[in-house]
């Protein structure tokens, strides 16, 4: 005797489109992150973070940073950054035998930058903040024989390099002020010559005084 097949045939496909229509039922509220028709965002929810960016954004910016009284006992060095005058206060840190920190300022500004960082041997190695908080350059550079120090400052990224040249400063010796004119020179003490007669032509008179 055989058996008709068909009873099993339209249980299995029965089964299958149960099996669809689940697939196809709705989802969760929330389970998707997408806020339903009318829906509102709960209270205190920060979508992508959006609210702390706006945070962030609001904040007052930072002050420029003025000079350390620590510092002022540092020695003192002067001289240029690319074609600008600085002033820099550089000094060992007590906690660090290598380290070193400080600050420096351009000629005529009231501000400084802070540095910190490590002195090799002859090796200086600093990082620069205008805001004691974010990196703002690099510095590096070889001391010399005679306390002075050159070598580049560059972006946190090693990018735009610019030579410094630094020299121990003077006691007194400030920098300076920004615009300065320059002095008009000295009167010279040598007498000065005697003035040609009239009527001279290549500083020889040409009157004929007899013949």
């Amino acid at each position: 005797m055989i058996r008709s097949m068909k009873g099993p045939r339209i249980a299995a496909a029965l089964t299958l489109i149960a099996a669809l229509a689940g697939c196809n039922s709705p989802m969760p509220t929330g389970a998707s992150g997408v806020l339903a028709s009318g829906q509102r965002e709960p209270a205190g929810a920060d979508a992508h973070g959006a609210q702390a960016a706006i945070k962030e954004l609001a904040l007052p910016p930072q002050k420029p940073l003025t000079p350390n009284p620590e510092f002022a006992r540092f020695p003192r060095y002067v001289g240029t950054l690319g074609d600008r005058q600085i002033e820099m206060k550089l000094g060992a840190k007590t906690d660090e035998p290598s380290g070193v920190h400080g600050e420096y300022k351009f000629a005529g500004s009231p501000n400084v930058i802070l540095v910190a960082g490590d002195r090799d041997g002859d090796t200086l190695e600093i990082e620069e903040s205008n805001d004691g908080t974010h990196i703002t350059g690099n510095w590096v550079g070889k001391f010399a024989a005679d306390g002075s120090v050159s070598g580049e400052r560059m972006d946190p990224d090693d990018s735009n390099a610019q030579p410094f040249d630094l020299r121990p400063a003077v006691p007194g010796q400030t920098l300076p002020a920004t615009g300065a004119a320059r002095a008009p020179p000295a009167p010279s003490l040598e007498p000065a010559p005697p003035a040609p007669p009239k009527n001279a032509v290549g500083g020889t008179s040409n009157v004929i005084i007899g013949e």
